[in-house]
């Protein structure tokens, strides 16, 4: 771990002048991700800003009947308000399905969403990675990548963003609240994560300097038909192979409204909007949902390890669908697939 300076930021504005001056700062809340990466010299930051002290650790109700998640509310917080229980629970089984309880007590919202790959190239600074040391080329692609991307890939980059968090933020059309420089704007969710291209070391679209204050959930939520299924290597505290956040509105047995986003597949949780208006209209049969889950995968790319999660991506896809449409999501207790 390299040498840094360290300062507790009072405010917005002075963390926000702080990441500013210096490309190497970074900011520091939970640490369940950054320490890692120090620790591995993966990150090197010259600065530390701790914006523990920020009033940012509250879960807020909207003029429009939404919530607002301050970024520094934990995943446990979130996890087990009642206010997102009862109206937005596909989220709350999102952040259960994720981590440990331990790290969900640390874990903050902003930071979820920043959190980076896990590849193992990209932990490794003895190996070449184009994320982590731009033009040194992409092991994994010719590599061990049971873990990879089989959509959005590039040429310089088959790794996965490893948030189950995100994943049901996007299905919810969740929308990002930053602070920067230039003044406060919003994200829609859907835009804040990148596929890697030719610059797979930039993992979202923040700006120089900009912090996360908040993410805003819309009215909305889906309580009813929904379900978060997370396929893995071991029933917990395990990454995503395929995950899937699938909410649904339902008139009888007929969709009347669809989400549906992807995780452990790409660089960022994936949507396919033409995949989620075939559902409309259309009653809930498992033939309509495999003729989604192919629209879904008509472009995916599996690897020597990985080509696996194609046809485990699809029957994910299958069986997120049915437990929606009949209203029994996934349990994050018992978590035999249902």
């Amino acid at each position: 771990m390299n040498r840094f300076s360290y300062v507790r930021a009072g405010s917005i504005e002075e963390a926000v002048r702080e990441a500013a001056a210096d490309p190497a700062v970074r900011f520091i809340a939970g640490g369940t991700n950054l320490i890692d990466l120090m620790k591995y010299n993966v990150e090197r930051p010259t600065r530390l800003v701790d914006i523990t002290r920020l009033p940012l650790n509250r879960i807020e109700e909207t003029d429009g009947g939404g919530l607002r998640l301050g970024a520094l509310v934990t995943n446990a917080e979130a996890a087990y308000d009642p206010r997102i229980q009862d109206r937005y629970p596909l989220l709350s089984s999102a952040l259960l399905a994720g981590a440990s309880p331990q790290l969900r007590n640390s874990a903050t919202t902003g930071g979820n969403l920043l959190q980076r790959t896990r590849c193992y190239y990209f932990y490794d600074p003895g190996t070449p990675c184009n994320k982590r040391e731009p033009g040194t080329g992409c092991p994994a692609a010719f590599g061990r990548n049971r873990i990879h991307a089989i959509l959005g890939t590039s040429e310089h980059c088959i790794a996965t963003h490893p948030s189950d968090m995100a994943v049901a933020l996007a299905a919810l059309e969740a929308v990002v609240h930053v602070a920067g420089p230039e003044g406060e704007r919003e994200i829609p969710l859907s835009e804040f994560h990148r596929l890697p291209g030719d610059r797979p070391e930039i993992d979202t679209t923040l700006r120089h300097g900009e912090i996360i204050t908040a993410v805003e959930l819309p009215p909305g939520g889906y309580g009813r038909n929904y379900t978060y299924l997370k396929l893995r290597d071991r029933l917990s505290y395990a990454f995503a192979l395929v995950s899937v956040a699938a909410a649904l509105r339902m008139d009888g047995t007929t969709v009347e409204e669809a989400r549906l986003a992807l995780g452990g597949v790409a660089h960022k949780p994936w949507r396919d909007p033409e995949a989620e208006a075939m559902l409309r209209g259309h009653p809930a049969t498992a033939e309509r949902f495999a003729a989604v889950a192919d629209h879904i995968l008509k472009d995916a790319r599996g690897y020597e390890d990985n080509a696996f999660k194609i046809d485990l991506a699809k029957r994910a896809i299958i069986r997120a669908l049915t437990q929606a449409a009949a209203g029994t999501p996934q349990s994050q207790v018992d978590k035999r697939i249902q």
